[in-house]
């Protein structure tokens, strides 16, 4: 007998789900209180839209589960046509908001595609790596997936939104998962390095350091008889980007893409300017001490010297007011929620199921990794939410979305026999 649906639903995960978004709204109310007395008919109010918005979430989670779950895995491609059809449009009937054309307007309402995107994505490589014909070990096969994920992130790229686009790296998560070679994580997290190196050092003294490790490699392993026409394209390769690393930072990115690199890297200080968010942010974070200054008491966040407060830099106002036992309880709720996503993936019976899940998970961790890291100034400035805890709509069903088709799929795993 099958089991019930809603009895197969990981409890677990939706608690977590809850807490995230409580709390996120807890602060949003905080970040965007000013001493007005409490209303929920008062739409001018950020935490009255977002407690609406969370809402009309229970509802998508209602629709979700209700839908078969054979649906999911049957219009995939359908699903992902209408998701790139939706950025295609923003460029005839978009509307442009802080520079930005990613948004679609209905009166009072704005939907950002590029949010529920990648749920469609998902979806997408998932339907691709689970057909039988699929070997992702061919050269053809990882062409057609990688020409999947990078589709929506190159039509989002010239919103310009490029914090969106890099999202899209979340579904190597998934291939390596399903036996990509590890060669293309090698390059990237090498060509990575090596892109930063270059803006600490001179091209000629980085490509001379590879130069003299390869060298004492091949001199160690010279009995083996290793293949030196390899090491010496690798090499030319190497040297070939050292030297178009500053070309590129130089004409390719934008003004405040090099200064965002440069105050991070400790080759500017510019706390009134470009580093202006990151340096209040750590500010903020940094006043909270141990238990922070209490529930809408934080001075920073009252004073509004973070901008982006309750959206992009929600966390700032978590430091300051919940301080460092606040923060620390929130990493470590999505990081439960990571590692009880893994466990879930991992049991599943189907391809389909699986490669969704390691998606899920993918587009969680860079989310999560890259605000917090972007708060606390580790990284760069880059304008993506933290998951189920910044304010705005369209990134709250997304997420929603995205993660409850998967609670949906798992919970039908008990009939896939």
């Amino acid at each position: 007998m099958a089991k019930s649906s809603v009895a197969a639903i990981d409890w677990l995960t939706v608690l977590l789900f809850l807490s995230l978004v409580g709390f996120g709204w807890g602060n949003i109310y905080s970040a965007s209180y000013e001493g007005e007395a409490f209303s929920l008919s008062d739409f001018s109010k950020v935490y009255v839209k977002q407690g609406y918005w969370i809402l009309l979430s229970v509802v998508i989670i209602i629709i979700i589960q209700a839908i078969e779950v054979k649906f999911y895995e049957r219009f995939a491609g359908l699903i992902y046509v209408i998701a790139i059809l939706s950025l295609l449009g923003l460029f005839v009937f978009g509307k442009t908001i802080s520079g930005a054309t990613s948004w679609y307007a209905f009166g009072p309402v704005r939907l950002q595609p590029s949010e529920f995107a990648k749920a469609c994505t998902a979806l997408a490589l998932a339907k691709f790596l689970s057909d039988m014909q699929t070997n992702i070990k061919l050269i053809s096969h990882q062409l057609r997936a990688f020409l999947i994920i990078a589709l929506p992130a190159l039509l989002i790229v010239p919103q310009p939104d490029p914090g969106s686009a890099l999202v899209y790296a979340a579904f190597f998560f998934p291939l390596y998962r399903e036996g990509l070679a590890a060669i293309y994580l090698i390059v990237g997290v090498s060509a990575a390095a090596l892109f930063i190196l270059i803006l600490l050092f001179k091209p000629l003294w980085v490509v001379l350091a590879i130069a003299a490790i390869m060298i004492f490699y091949l001199i160690k392993k010279r009995k083996q008889k290793p293949k030196y026409p390899r090491f010496i394209l690798a090499l030319i390769v190497i040297t070939c980007f050292c030297f178009s690393v500053n070309y590129i930072f130089n004409n390719v990115f934008e003004q405040r893409h090099r200064d965002r690199f440069n105050i991070v890297l400790g080759k500017e200080v510019d706390s009134k300017g470009i580093g202006y968010n990151t340096n209040q942010s750590q500010i903020a974070i940094g006043s909270g001490s141990w238990t922070g200054k209490g529930f809408k008491e934080g001075t920073q966040t009252k004073g509004g010297f973070v901008p982006e407060q309750h959206t992009d830099y929600i966390f700032s106002t978590v430091g300051e007011e919940w301080g460092f036992l606040g923060a620390t309880m929130v990493i470590i709720l999505f990081i439960l929620l990571l590692i009880r996503l893994i466990h879930l993936a991992e049991r599943q019976k189907t391809q389909f199921s699986r490669v969704y899940g390691y998606s899920v998970i993918g587009i969680l961790f860079i989310h999560f990794a890259i605000n917090i890291g972007m708060v606390t100034g580790l990284i760069p400035t880059i304008g993506i939410p933290l998951p189920f805890f910044s304010y705005g709509g369209s990134g709250l069903w997304g997420f929603t979305i995205l993660l409850f088709i998967f609670i949906k799929l798992d919970s039908n795993r008990v009939n896939e026999w």
